[in-house]
């Protein structure tokens, strides 16, 4: 069967694309990018803010719409929250709850008879991720979170903590990294909480891929200011460790921080920062903001926008707040006007694009490594895409020499592109 996968918000969904992805081709099927032609659609759900469950369903509509013949399978977070409901409105035909999604191969073969080839009978086939032009691969370490901040939904619809063993992630990255994968992201919902329910610790287990594998580049995924473990700066000695964090701060304001039940203050991550860039070289931290939290004042605002701005980060991700049923922030007095989120929003995002224009500037006229991860947006067949060690992106302008796909090049940064948004590089 050709099967295309679909994943909608978190890294974590696109890991848990790519271990199904894998696990059909072991089957015989062939992914393909495509959703025209393809026998079995797979869509893993978000549903972290109410938009992010709009855009689900549209993906659903459109799947239905673009091959109605196709059997449609959906997962993720909004369809274990709302999904029965989907799978009547949509034509659903087989919902996998997240409890389940890690054999949710298994169950669509049992369910919707899928079928398969014995591997006698297999072409040899490339990694799925490239076939879904990917280069980069995501892999889940953990899943879970035993925390409760009052916003979030995503507690409720993952469960409680579960940590893979070390012995099993090292597997997968040495295998992985033998398919051609140059670069792997460890993600989870809960990553700095690896471990924390088999007796392991997040730096042991990136001690072990560094030690274990020879991936050339290793990351991670959004990772809680609150769960660095002892020692864990002394791991950025090994230049396989990208020099980039993404700490989710959500707010500059403390009384929003307790409002938000978060177990850092703006005092805490100021230090974590500044130990960040005092320990590591070229580090480039990046961040989340929640914008108009129930209760926020003008006041607590402008507290955020002066602390974001001091802390010079990379790049924002900036969410406007939107009460999601289930959750302590849903009932809380002085919800904010749409009309406010979206002048705050714009507000922000503007202050985001000067401080990553600033810190993309900063690195003019350096020469760096860069991942070739596919053509620029837009532009012209010599134009190339990717990302330095510490995830500036970079467009690579190539007269000469065409670089391939998920190739590691060393880059002159020229300037800034003309967007803010990204470097210019030349060979």
């Amino acid at each position: 069967m050709r099967v295309n996968l679909q994943a909608l918000g978190c890294r974590l969904n696109e890991a848990e694309l790519q271990t199904w992805a894998r696990q059909l081709q072991q089957q015989g099927h062939l992914v393909t990018a495509e959703q025209e032609g393809a026998d079995l659609i797979v869509v893993n759900t978000c549903a972290v803010t109410a938009e992010a469950v709009r855009k689900s369903r549209k993906l659903l509509r459109r799947a239905r719409r673009t091959n109605p013949r196709a059997k449609l399978v959906i997962s993720g977070c909004a369809a274990s929250l709302e999904g029965d409901a989907w799978a009547r409105e949509q034509g659903v035909d087989l919902l996998v709850h997240n409890r389940d999604k890690d054999r949710l191969v298994e169950i669509a073969a049992r369910e919707l008879d899928l079928g398969s080839m014995p591997l006698s009978a297999m072409e040899p086939q490339t990694n799925p991720l490239f076939a879904r032009g990917r280069q980069r691969a995501f892999v889940k370490v953990q899943d879970g979170c035993r925390h409760r901040c009052t916003f979030c939904i995503v507690t409720l619809a993952r469960g409680e903590e579960r940590s893979r063993s070390v012995a099993e992630v090292v597997a997968e990255v040495n295998r992985l990294e033998a398919e051609g994968v140059r670069e792997i992201v460890l993600t989870g919902v809960h990553l700095g909480g690896f471990g924390s329910d088999i007796g392991q610790d997040l730096k042991g287990l990136i001690g072990a891929l560094l030690a274990d594998t020879d991936v050339p580049r290793l990351r991670m995924g959004s990772l809680e200011p609150w769960d660095l473990p002892e020692g864990f700066w002394d791991l950025f000695a090994d230049p396989r460790l990208m020099p980039h964090l993404h700490l989710p701060l959500q707010s500059g304001s403390d009384a929003v921080l307790r409002r938000m039940a978060r177990r850092c203050r703006t005092e805490d991550f100021a230090r974590l920062a500044g130990e960040a860039r005092q320990a590591v070289p070229d580090i480039n931290l990046t961040t989340d903001i929640i914008v108009g939290f129930p209760g926020e004042t003008d006041a607590e605002w402008q507290e955020t926008l002066s602390f974001v701005e001091s802390m010079g980060f990379g790049h924002l991700h900036v969410f406007a707040y939107s009460a999601r049923q289930g959750t302590k922030a849903a009932t809380l007095p002085g919800q904010v006007s749409r009309e406010i989120k979206r002048a705050r929003s714009r507000e922000i995002q503007e202050l985001g694009h000067h401080m990553k224009s600033d810190v993309l500037a900063s690195f003019v006229d350096r020469r760096l490594p860069v991942l070739v991860e596919g053509r620029s947006s837009g532009s012209s067949e010599d134009d190339w895409f990717g990302y330095t060690p510490n995830y500036l992106p970079v467009r690579v302008r190539s007269d000469s020499l065409r670089p391939s796909f998920n190739q590691i090049l060393e880059v002159t940064l020229d300037g800034l592109h003309e967007d803010g948004e990204s470097l210019r590089a030349s060979l």
